[in-house]
């Protein structure tokens, strides 16, 4: 491996929904001129990448990938361009293209350029014969190609750190809920949306039905136990590491709508499942995040109040 000259930081994606947030956390904590953010799209001055520097970037471009990690001393690679599940199902070979191809990029500049790197995972991972509550070692048996790209991100992670050594680790991200940025084409969106419309219609047409129950965090936990797993220390990680289960929150979509409702005066919605729902229902409803806990010793700070409260409180003030 050549390795690079520093220790900066990578972010593909960046101007997504997670990107957004984790760019922020990251400049906060290393500095601006220490964590580029790319995308394959021009930033258009999006608060994110504001202040510090930002590169386009084709994540299917392996020799610029890894060109740009050793020109800038890149050490450290968040992987998180991807199509979500909602868009990925419209284009399933788009999908798999971009969700797996990139990954094997990134996992190829990481063993030229000797990276670490997270690669983020997600419950999709898990099919209608998991457990409504699904355990670390479930079966995943997904039916959505978004799930089966993140089966083969996860598999792919643990091939490379076997045969070359690629530090590789990731979180089954649940639903993520943040006013930061719009969601970006997923099946649990209406956990984003529903907030937009109560307070700018006064009314919801929720895509799934009310009781849809499914895992989801609020954003700033995510962020946080993204950092904790990358500042963890490998001997400490154990076979789970390409796709970690966390503690989250589990909540339906009437009691979503329900906690809003008692926030803002007047508030109404309807449900009126299409195709998502299909997706949902091949979810579990809750998941175990007992060895992360466990191993690396994080558990979320927000519940649903308070996931209420802040995204109020920051789409008002937006």
């Amino acid at each position: 491996m050549s390795g690079t000259t520093g220790d900066k930081v990578l972010v593909t994606g960046a101007l997504g929904q997670i990107g957004t947030d984790l760019v922020q956390a990251l400049r906060e904590r290393h500095g601006n001129e220490s964590v580029i953010a790319t995308d394959i799209r021009e930033s258009d001055g999006h608060s994110s990448v504001e202040g510090g520097p930002f590169i386009i970037l084709d994540v299917l471009d392996t020799d610029g990938i890894s060109r740009i990690c050793q020109n800038e001393g890149v050490g450290t690679i968040y992987h998180l361009a991807a199509l979500l599940s909602a868009v990925g199902e419209r284009d399933p070979d788009l999908c798999r293209r971009i969700n797996v191809g990139g990954t094997i990029s990134v996992l190829e500049a990481a063993k030229v350029c000797n990276l670490k790197v997270y690669s983020p995972s997600s419950i999709a991972v898990f099919g209608p014969d998991s457990p409504k509550h699904a355990t670390q070692g479930a079966v995943l048996n997904p039916t959505t190609v978004y799930g089966e790209t993140k089966v083969t991100g996860e598999a792919l992670a643990r091939e490379y750190l076997g045969r070359f050594g690629v530090d590789a680790r990731g979180i089954r991200y649940p639903g993520l809920i943040s006013y930061k940025a719009p969601p970006g084409g997923g099946t649990t969106d209406y956990a984003v949306e529903i907030f937009h419309a109560a307070l700018k219609e006064g009314h919801y047409e929720c895509f799934v039905r009310p009781e849809t129950r499914l895992p989801m965090l609020y954003m700033d936990d995510a962020i946080d136990a993204t950092l904790t797993l990358m500042d963890s220390r490998g001997d400490s990680l154990g076979e789970s590491r390409a796709g970690y289960n966390i503690p989250c929150l589990s909540f339906s979509a009437e009691e979503l709508a329900n906690a809003i409702s008692e926030r803002v005066e007047g508030f109404t919605c309807d449900f009126v499942p299409d195709v998502r729902q299909e997706y949902a229902d091949s979810w579990p409803d809750s998941i175990d995040g007992s060895v992360a806990e466990s191993e690396w010793f994080w558990s979320p700070d927000f519940d649903l109040s308070s996931l209420v409260d802040e995204m109020l409180r920051g789409i008002s003030s937006s």
